[in-house]
């Protein structure tokens, strides 16, 4: 066996039409959770902020 770095360049993928939509399909359906995640960690995140900036003002 050869450990010496070998360079692989990608030139197409042959994949039909409707099974590469229905693959993003899946990737949007699957990336909802994500979004759902990160919005309630920016959300939790802009409560402790407001929270911190009315707690210094006062």
């Amino acid at each position: 066996m050869n450990l010496e770095d070998s360079k692989v360049q990608v030139t197409d993928i042959n994949m039909p039409f409707f099974s590469m939509v229905w693959f993003m399909v899946k990737w949007v359906i699957a990336s909802i959770p994500a979004i759902i995640i990160l919005w309630l960690l920016f959300i939790a995140f802009g409560g402790i902020v407001t929270g911190l900036g009315i707690a210094y003002i006062n």
